[in-house]
């Protein structure tokens, strides 16, 4: 049985997002030493999910990059979660370099069914863990049906004032138990939390 991770970058007033959706400032707050644990965390996963606005920009992006973060991204397999079934897969470019692995975007598993279902099916396998990224709302959606077991996040050393909240949609507080945290020299944090 895999357990599902969800790792994303958040900022000190809870947002993983700006109201555009845009995450310019977690390159503004960039940490050499926390991208480096950010790339040896997603190397630890057999499948990488998201959501559909997620996948098709980095769909786009992750197969021609030369970032430490292209090769786990384009090699460890994909599941995406999206109602427009295998239609969101991507064609493979034969007139651009593509990075090694980088046909796995276009093998992704497509998940058109019910959340919880289809979550409960993926985490049945056996395997390392499941690491879940954004977009805010297949995040929310992911939190929301408690099927997290274990919650990476980044906090960047920024206050965004208004954005894309990650934790909003809760029916009642949850309590969590802090595994472990560790400070980067920019002042990024890495906290990894587990349901209590």
């Amino acid at each position: 049985m895999r357990e599902l991770i969800l790792k994303m970058s958040i900022s000190i007033d809870g947002f993983v997002a700006s109201p555009d959706g845009g995450a310019q400032w977690i390159v503004d707050t960039r940490d050499e030493k926390a991208a480096e644990w950010v790339v040896k965390t997603i190397w630890d996963a057999s499948l990488h999910i998201m959501g559909s606005r997620s996948f098709r920009d980095w769909a786009g992006y992750w197969p021609t990059s030369t970032t430490a973060f292209a090769p786990p991204m384009n090699k460890i397999p994909k599941a995406v979660f999206s109602k427009q079934g295998t239609s969101i897969l991507p064609g493979i470019n034969t007139t651009t370099a593509v990075q090694p692995g980088a046909d796995s975007w276009a093998k992704a598993y497509v998940a058109v069914g019910d959340l919880n279902q289809e979550i409960a099916k993926l985490k049945s396998q056996d395997g390392k863990p499941i690491i879940a990224h954004g977009g805010a709302s297949f995040a929310r959606s992911l939190v929301a049906s408690g099927a997290v077991d274990q919650y990476v996040l980044l906090v960047h050393p920024v206050v965004l004032g208004k954005g894309l909240p990650l934790f909003n949609d809760l029916p009642a507080p949850r309590i969590l138990k802090l595994v472990s945290s560790t400070t980067f020299p920019r002042g990024t944090v890495a906290q990894i939390y587990r349901p209590a």
